[in-house]
């Protein structure tokens, strides 16, 4: 049996909301294994001169916990 847990992590891009959903799976790959999906719950941006500055997402990250 896999024992799973699951992080909330913040992530940007001034690129696209996938490339922020990228983002916040590379950063938490710097330090986590094991993991399993993201589930995006959470689309923002930030708008500056009538534009899309920033693309945020709050993200779900499941990865396994070593035995």
């Amino acid at each position: 049996m896999a024992i799973l847990k699951v992080i909330e992590v913040l992530a940007e891009s001034d690129q696209s909301w996938e490339a922020a959903a990228q983002a916040a799976v590379a950063d938490a790959g710097k330090t986590l294994r094991g993991m399993r999906s993201i589930y995006v719950e959470n689309f923002q941006a930030t708008v500056r001169d009538g534009k899309i500055d920033k693309y945020r997402v709050n993200a779900k990250i499941t990865f396994e916990v070593d035995n």
